[in-house]
């Protein structure tokens, strides 16, 4: 069957008028088994889908089809009372992408453009001569108020384990400390975790005088060596049958009272694993006065380690004889395992990326390849989060009026691609010395 056009067809052969003007889009169909020459695009099958669509389209441009223009005649009359507007669009031929002031290494550049006038310096003004002057206000002062008495009953024993460097272990038992006194628990010896980077097998003792921080925290918070041994057999004396807290980093001092006191009143023995920078900055200042009373007073380096920096000391003041027996220790912190953790890039290429990949994947296997993690290096320098690399260090110590002649001793583990990257800290600073140059090992 097909469908019925509007067009009479009495079958005569006598001419008809001409048809009136279409007032639809719909197509005009030719009767079965015969071809019109008007509608040379006309569909003889058509579904019942397509033709309810071609009806409603003929409606609405039929009845409503003004209202399709409205909002073109609308804005078309407001520019027009606005004025003459441009619509001129300049493309330009090449797009170029600028990218954010500061988040690309140039350091070798700025050096290569300040390195004559650096070696023209005759200046006899030097910082050597006032940097060991004191602040304007006088001596620093101690500002610490230790408490006397006897302490109130434990609320139990909480076991850490410091976990990084030496620096963030050093950070993890002050707040650690802080920890225990705001809960008034018990806190045993932090435990110094093995690095698969950094291989030290130092157990607190080894670094830090054990007696001499039991007995400055003793009025503060109750430090012990280990747990009892009856509360131990309630864990199979096993650490790993006790439960671990895995606490977000920069936790509020609120979060521990809030869930670590009441898991600790339960249990009387819980585990924080690992416990570096897993305390917010920002404290009550009770919680404060325990963490400098731990980081100026109670933690002092063990008789080993201050007889070996008296004795680098000694080696370093004869060593800058020709500058009074002054020096700089400069700590560059540009060792491999800081820049691949920095996400930084430099100037290094294709092997420095693949160097940087193999090293986050030794020591942190997965961490930066996790799916969704995106490495943002460019941000990262922007945002100041970049190790300074020795040409950068060099080029400050010269801006703050350190001259070519100053003794300076690095104090940092092995520089990455050392070669190439401690050749411009050298040319600034022939003196330059390292500590394995003045250690007596």
């Amino acid at each position: 069957m097909h469908a019925k056009i509007r067009l009479p067809n009495s079958g005569h052969n006598t001419p008809s008028p001409p048809a009136s003007p279409l007032r639809s889009p719909r197509l005009r169909h030719p009767r079965a088994g015969k071809s019109s020459g008007k509608f040379p695009f006309a569909v003889t099958n058509r579904s019942v889908a397509q033709r309810i669509a071609w009806i409603v389209l003929s409606v609405l441009l039929r009845r409503q089809g003004v209202f399709l223009f409205a909002p073109l005649l609308y804005i078309s009359g407001m520019l027009f009372c606005m004025g003459t507007v441009s619509f001129d669009v300049v493309v330009p031929d090449v797009i170029k992408v600028r990218r954010a002031p500061g988040s690309v290494y140039r350091s070798p550049e700025l050096y290569a453009k300040l390195r004559h006038e650096m070696d023209a310096d005759n200046s006899s003004s030097d910082a050597m001569s006032s940097v060991w002057k004191h602040a304007k206000g006088g001596d620093w002062r101690p500002c610490i108020n230790k408490f006397s008495g006897a302490l109130p009953e434990s609320n139990g024993y909480i076991y850490v384990e410091a976990n990084g460097g030496l620096n963030q272990q050093r950070t993890s038992i002050c707040n650690a400390v802080a920890v225990a006194g705001y809960l008034n628990a018990t806190l045993v010896i932090p435990n110094f975790h093995f690095h698969s980077i950094w291989r030290d097998p130092s157990k607190f003792s080894d670094i830090y005088d054990e007696e001499f921080f039991v007995k400055t925290l003793e009025n503060d918070v109750r430090v012990v060596d280990s747990v009892p041994g009856y509360l131990m057999e309630r864990f199979d004396h096993n650490l790993t049958n006790v439960f671990n807290f895995r606490i977000k980093a920069y936790s509020p001092i609120q979060y521990y009272k809030d869930t670590v006191l009441p898991r600790l009143l339960e249990e009387k023995f819980i585990r924080i694993s690992p416990f570096a920078n897993r305390l917010s900055f920002d404290a009550p200042p009770d919680v404060q006065r325990l963490r400098c009373l731990a980081n100026y007073e109670a933690l002092r380096f063990s008789n080993p380690l201050l007889t070996m920096g008296e004795t680098l000391v000694s080696r370093m003041k004869e060593r800058s004889a020709n500058n009074g027996g002054k020096y700089i220790s400069v700590h560059l912190r540009f060792e491999e395992d800081m820049v691949a953790f920095s996400c930084c890039v430099y100037d290094g290429g294709a092997k420095e990326r693949e160097d940087m990949i193999a090293a986050r994947e030794r020591g942190w296997k997965g961490k930066f390849t996790k799916p969704g993690r995106v490495l943002q290096p460019g941000a990262n320098r922007v945002n100041g989060k970049c190790p300074l690399t020795p040409l950068e260090v060099g080029l400050m110590l010269r801006g703050m009026g350190f001259g070519k002649h100053t003794s300076i001793f690095l104090a940092s583990g092995k520089i990455y691609d050392s070669e190439r990257y401690m050749a411009p800290l050298l040319e600034m600073f022939p003196l330059l010395q390292t500590k394995e140059i003045a250690c007596i090992c």
